[in-house]
């Protein structure tokens, strides 16, 4: 009999539930802090106007501290692009039959970014951290690394073809030539807030140094605050977002991107026999809502503009639902 009061040793331990699950918990401060952002900016607390500022404060600041520090310590030789292959391959078969479908057009060609476009950054990076730890934050850096580079060089090239077909016959300004096009597209790909810290993390931790301790502990710091409020600005955007009349593009555009994408990358990764961690985050980041970057070019092309920034909206909110789901899935049949 256990002498009063019990001795750990004969408490009686309550089962694991739902609830105390390593996912569900990890699931919940992101769910929080976007419904918390979503109530601050009905609320007012946070001007319209003020978002473009914190939005900077995130991918100038704290991303570029996070992405550093987490590369600073690994070597090239630890990296596995094959999963961030089989991304790309995932990216390859949706766009181009989303072109298929819809058509060689300025309009296809943005549908078909907004269904492969992840949100990697402000949504995957937190979500991904809490989820799988450094591992999984390593291998996501992989694709992010390369994700904007080669993702936007291809629909910038679709872009400028579809633009050109269009035009053709018409009567107007010369056209750059495609070649200028690509580069320039391959420039601003590589010499972004996003990849250059990672590409500089990266060539620092071949070098064999240690980042000094008066300047690790600030980026710690720093890269501990881009969680909560990238996800925090995710609600606040949210708040400002009207979908009206694009509800059912926008859907049709987030069913695509946070179901189909996914299930495309996974049933690849079945397909060669893969599983692991690395494969598992790579069907996570495809799961992800639409990423802002598909806005800025369907600003720059003047087309689909209030349809692809509601399907922003539409696809976080479904992906609040679906990205569970994934997450659940890839824990117990692909890492498990």
């Amino acid at each position: 009999m256990c002498p009063l009061p019990l001795a750990p040793s004969c408490r009686v331990r309550a089962p694991a539930t739902t609830l105390n699950s390593p996912v569900f918990t990890s699931l919940i401060p992101v769910i929080l802090f976007i419904a918390i952002g979503f109530y601050v900016g009905r609320r007012g607390w946070i001007r319209a106007a003020a978002v473009k500022d914190l939005a900077n404060l995130v991918f100038m600041v704290l991303t570029p501290a996070l992405l550093f520090r987490t590369m600073s310590t690994v070597h090239i030789e630890d990296l596995n692009f094959g999963p961030v292959g089989i991304y790309f391959v995932a990216f390859g078969v949706v766009y181009t039959a989303t072109l298929a479908v819809l058509g060689f057009t300025s309009l296809g060609a943005a549908r078909a970014l907004a269904n492969t476009f992840s949100n990697t950054l402000m949504i995957g990076v937190p979500l991904v951290g809490l989820v799988f730890g450094d591992a999984g934050l390593v291998t996501l850096f992989t694709l992010i690394s390369v994700h904007s580079l080669i993702l936007l060089t291809a629909a910038t090239v679709v872009f400028e073809l579809a633009a050109a077909r269009e035009h053709a016959g018409r009567e107007g300004s010369a056209q750059q030539p495609m070649w200028r096009t690509v580069l320039q597209a391959v420039r601003n790909g590589i010499v972004h807030p996003v990849p250059l810290p990672i590409i500089a993390g990266l060539l620092f931790a071949q070098t064999g140094l240690v980042v000094p301790q008066v300047v690790d502990k600030p980026l710690l710091l720093l890269g501990q605050a881009l969680g909560p409020i990238a996800l925090l600005l995710v609600g606040v955007t949210l708040a400002f977002t009207k979908v009206g009349h694009q509800f059912k593009a926008a859907l049709r555009i987030a069913l695509v991107k946070c179901v189909v994408h996914p299930v495309v990358l996974a049933a690849l990764g079945w397909a060669l026999g893969l599983s692991g961690l690395p494969l598992a985050v790579m069907i996570v980041a495809a799961s992800l809502p639409v990423g802002a970057n598909v806005f800025l070019f369907s600003q720059r092309y003047r087309v689909a503009e209030e349809e692809v920034t509601a399907s922003v909206a539409v696809s976080t909110a479904l992906g609040l639902v679906t990205m569970p789901v994934v997450i659940v899935v890839v824990t117990r049949w692909v890492v498990g």
